[in-house]
């Protein structure tokens, strides 16, 4: 029988891959050989198992959901993570030369499919949960500078198994080896990311790690979006060069199936907006449920707990927000915060010569509309005004960075730790950007102040939100306290296009999420769409905002650098210091090296045509 657990968030993972370690003496079973990712292999060796399975399109033809990925980098070890659809009897990880060891296998809590959900062949009707099971195991024994061939084989209930192909592993790479690491955010199954991971292959070949800046994914409760959507955009296949996606510009149409990354790279994500989910529901759709998030605080008053005891973690996550799907997925390194608790929802590490430091720096997303019927950043919907448990309470924040927050107070003892000082690069990753020339970077990164219009009779006439430009707390509070500390890089996304800025001590700021697709630089006749006084007119119900917001160029006073190699040309020829384009996509290498961070575009509209270097610069190394 597997080792089965239901996974609830973080802390009962890293306590199942105590067992794991355990269990690296078990042998190799027998195996089909030659199987490629995905193959259906017709084994029939004996049922040991009389624990129920979730049907597989062929009972004696099982198949990975996933190929297997890395997480987790030691000195000694890396952990092998794939995914099923079926529970099975047993999981191994293959690896050197006649090694073995078995997988923990948990079944992820909170995925589910829905009416607005497309899989191969299926239909989902209402909201159902879906069965997805965990499988991850720790390879340990590595040597430094060392890659290790492996595969994975997962066996079913009726005794019929399936393998993945070969792919190398390695433990975490020591100071001074040469790396290139692809940064990358905002894949969000738009239709350009099967392209541009492709051609990531294709021009560097196998990374040793990819940072993710966030937005991995549209709504992480649905496990199409992850593993198998039927468009062929879901977030493994493109990264594990699974996909086959037709993509047609001009009336031609090219497949393209992503690059084979991450099966021999490790991946450190961090947090965006779209890895959060809303308050639980059984009958909601899932979109409705991403969307309705509420303040933390505001529990308490709208869903107070059963009885009179405190109101649980769990309680409290179901009727706010949640990263629970996230979490359950991805094996990060931990923080400790000043209580002695553990987090992986933001962590430092070492990779090589880089000390990446992962923050948890997003908010919900809401429109900018004005309309009545937006429930949006700087509104609440006409309709819902009397019912404040219905609000959506502007762009609140879902994980403070103020100063003297548990997360600054962390950032500030990682940022004086050994560790980080003697890093030849300091690089920091975060989902919002501290400067851009798109749009989300508008209103501040600040709490939300409510401004209340209410009748004589007490009702409420509008709800506004304001947001003051003094009180961004990435501006105030975080970026001196990265400038201090000589980091080098600030990477992040957000707004879907690439553009980089250098700050006044030296510190790059580079925006590399023109990945999937594009909304645009708000540049010349390209304005933000922000509560004008002209806006306010329009819609007839609100009050004028008292603070201005930028619709035009970075909203906190830097000059986008233009691109030192082949930037990219207006049609009056004029070279754009950005990329925010639907038929150009880009990505970002960096080549610890030579310290240089290079980036490419990949123009769709020709598909034979080369890929182009358009930017480089250094890191250098304190």
């Amino acid at each position: 029988m597997p080792l089965i657990r239901q996974m609830k968030g973080f802390p009962y993972k890293q306590l199942l891959l105590v067992g794991a370690i355990a269990l690296s003496a078990i042998g190799v079973i027998a195996m089909q050989s030659g199987n490629l990712p995905g193959r259906r292999s017709t084994s029939t060796e004996p049922n040991t198992s009389s624990s129920p399975e979730q049907s597989v399109p062929d009972e004696n033809a099982p198949v990975l959901l996933s190929d297997p990925f890395l997480q987790l980098p030691t000195d000694s070890s890396v952990n092998v993570v794939w995914f099923t659809e079926f529970r099975g009897t047993n999981h191994i990880v293959e690896y050197g030369d006649g090694l073995s060891v078995a997988a923990i296998t948990t079944q992820l809590s909170k995925v589910r499919e829905d009416s607005d959900s497309q899989v191969q062949d299926r239909a989902y009707p209402e909201l159902e949960k879906r069965v997805i099971w965990r499988h991850e195991a720790v390879v340990t024994g590595l040597k430094e500078y060392e890659r290790t061939t492996y595969r994975v084989t997962s066996t079913h209930a009726n005794g019929s198994s399936v393998n993945s192909d070969f792919f190398t592993l390695s433990a975490v790479p020591a100071t001074g080896q040469p790396l290139k690491i692809l940064l990358t955010s905002a894949h969000q199954l738009k239709p350009l990311t099967p392209a541009n991971l492709q051609k990531v292959e294709e021009t560097v070949g196998r990374v040793d790690a990819v940072f993710f800046a966030g937005d991995l994914v549209n709504i992480p409760d649905r496990a199409s979006e992850w593993f198998d959507n039927a468009e062929s955009l879901a977030f493994f296949p493109g990264l594990q060069g699974r996909a086959e996606y037709p993509l047609n510009k001009n009336g031609t149409t090219t497949i393209y199936r992503g690059g084979q990354l991450i099966q021999n790279a490790s991946l450190f994500p961090v947090i965006g907006n779209h890895e959060v989910m809303g308050r639980q529901s059984d009958e909601a759709s899932l979109k409705s449920q991403f969307a309705n998030t509420l303040p933390r605080d505001l529990v308490e008053t709208f869903y107070p707990a059963p009885g009179s005891s405190p109101a649980s973690e769990d309680w409290i996550k179901d009727h706010s927000y949640n990263t629970d799907t996230y979490e359950e997925i991805f094996t990060l390194p931990t923080a400790t915060l000043p209580d002695g608790s553990e987090t992986s929802t933001y962590y430092a590490t070492s990779f090589g010569d880089v000390r990446l430091v992962s923050l948890y720096v997003t908010q919900i997303w809401r429109s900018p509309d004005l309309s009545p019927e937006i429930k949006g950043r700087y509104r609440e919907k006409a309709n819902i005004l009397n019912t404040p448990e219905d609000w959506g309470y502007g762009q609140h924040i879902f994980e403070d960075i103020r100063k003297g927050s548990a997360q600054y107070q962390w950032l500030e003892k990682e940022l004086a730790s050994d560790a980080f000082k003697n890093a030849k690069y300091k690089v920091v990753m975060l989902r919002h950007q501290p400067q851009t020339l798109g749009g989300n970077i508008v209103p501040a990164f600040t709490d939300p102040v409510v401004r209340e219009s209410r009748a004589e009779n007490g009702r409420h006439q509008s709800v506004q939100y304001e947001y003051s430009p003094e009180e961004d707390y990435i501006i105030r509070d975080l970026l001196p306290l990265l400038e201090t500390a000589d980091v080098q890089l600030v990477f992040y996304g957000h707004s879907h296009l690439w553009n980089r800025f250098t700050g006044a001590t030296g510190i790059h700021f580079l925006e590399t999420s023109n990945v999937g697709n594009s909304y645009g630089a708000h540049v010349g006749d390209n304005p933000r769409n922000v509560p004008s006084d002209q806006a306010v007119e329009a819609v007839g119900d609100l009050s004028p905002f008292n603070k201005r917001y930028a619709a035009l160029d970075d909203p906190n006073g830097l000059t986008p650098i233009m691109p030192t190699i082949a930037p990219l040309e207006d049609e009056s020829g004029n070279p754009q210091p950005y990329i925010a384009s639907n038929d150009v996509t880009s990505f970002s290498i960096f080549d610890t090296q030579t310290g240089m961070v290079s980036s490419y575009y990949f123009d769709t509209r020709e598909p034979d045509s080369a890929v182009v270097k358009f930017d480089e610069f250094s890191l250098g190394g304190f």
